[in-house]
């Protein structure tokens, strides 16, 4: 490879590994994926293994499948015992250039918030051999440079860092229909082997994956307003329930309770919509809950904070906290989730002063009470969520 080329993508790779804020893996996100590693040859080719690079754009079209468009680029060596050397005109200079351009499909097994992920993996496209020196491919009668179609198979594994960066590590078999480099014209100037007009090389690579996306914004608490006072009997509430007498069906309802419109007890549901976390957080033994948040933390702590306030407010009641989130991810492995994000809500609560004798339950849904579409982004993200349901 160039030089020059080997040092810029070099450099985006380190570019890449320093920032980490979205989700990696959701529906329709795009990446770009730097790669280096080396390119084995044929034996066929008479040339040495050489440094082999790519820099990729993909997209998620699902939780399992990845689609990059890809930039290679290596250069080989002619062995020093090939025939290629031991021509007089060639002064040393050995190398031709192979240039790709191609499209492949990865297919990740496992669930989209693991750590590790295996993969396989199908690419097409089309390379371009450039010879350095074309004396002998002139010679012959053939092209110095020209396109030529291939294909590769292979897998793989990548780790996840964070939510945006990934690592990747990868081997493939591309097959290389070369009818244009000097590997080709031996048998044409004397030589014992036979012309051949395809290869079938070894790529061993490694490369970091940097997605591009955005969270959604925090919503407010929703506080339930009393109804407006009405004049006679809409004046009055004997029983404190914040329902007048005219339209109170519970009129003995004891002071305190939270009731609803028609003046009986109601379980009141507080939407903490905006308490966003992290990719795949909190993490079993993590509990406190500040580093599992979205960025900014300091929204839905503000969030969190109001409920306190509100909870401080009502000392007679008692509350569950129900953990939510969306359809992406295997239905046991959701529910641990939800169970999780509704466990770390209730220790935030018990340490800012709310008595742990008033949280009756914490209980975890998964992804089975959505209260939007899980086709968008923005449905899935207002249905990762955490409720508290208030108790009578």
């Amino acid at each position: 490879m160039k030089r020059n080329a080997l040092s810029a993508l070099i450099a985006l790779a380190l570019v890449g590994g320093g920032v980490a804020t979205a989700n990696a893996q959701d529906f329709g996100n795009w990446y770009i994926a730097p790669r280096i590693g080396a390119a084995i040859p044929d034996s066929n080719r008479k040339v040495d293994a050489a440094v082999w690079g790519g820099v990729g754009v993909g997209v998620w079209v699902n939780p399992n499948l990845a689609v990059d468009f890809e930039y290679t680029i290596n250069n080989y060596d002619f062995k020093d015992d090939s025939w290629r050397v031991q021509q007089s005109w060639d002064h040393g200079d050995k190398q031709w250039e192979n240039v790709g351009l191609g499209v492949s499909a990865r297919w990740f097994f496992g669930d989209q918030g693991s750590q590790w992920r295996p993969y396989v993996m199908a690419g097409l496209g089309a390379m371009r051999h450039a010879a350095y020196s074309g004396v002998l491919t002139s010679g012959a009668g053939l092209n110095n440079d020209g396109w030529d179609p291939f294909a590769t198979i292979g897998g793989g594994i990548q780790y996840n860092m964070s939510e945006r960066v990934a690592l990747r590590g990868e081997i493939a078999a591309r097959y290389d229909h070369d009818n244009n480099t000097m590997a080709n014209v031996g048998e044409s100037l004397g030589y014992t082997f036979k012309r051949r007009n395809g290869f079938t090389d070894g790529i061993v690579s490694v490369g970091l994956v940097y997605s591009f996306g955005t969270a959604a914004a925090p919503a407010p608490v929703e506080t339930p307003v009393a109804p407006p006072a009405a004049p006679d009997c809409h004046q009055l509430d004997d029983d404190h329930d914040g329902v007048n007498n005219c339209d109170d069906r519970c009129p003995d309802t004891p002071a305190g309770t939270i009731v609803g419109p028609d003046g009986c007890p109601q379980k009141v549901v507080i939407d903490l919509r905006g308490v966003n976390f992290k990719f795949d957080r909190p993490k079993k033994g993590e509990h406190n809950i500040e580093p599992t948040l979205q960025v900014p933390t300091a929204d839905s702590i503000a969030i969190l904070d109001q409920a306190i306030d509100a909870l401080n407010r009502y000392p007679e009641i008692k509350v569950e906290l129900d953990g939510h989130t969306d359809s992406v991810g295997t239905d046991q492995y959701n529910q641990g989730l939800s169970e999780r994000r509704a466990q770390i809500v209730a220790d935030y609560l018990t340490s800012h002063g709310v008595d742990s004798s008033r949280i009756v339950a914490v209980k975890g849904f998964g992804e089975s009470q959505p209260i939007d579409t899980n086709a968008t982004k923005e449905g899935r993200a207002r249905n990762r969520r955490t409720e508290i349901k208030v108790e009578q």
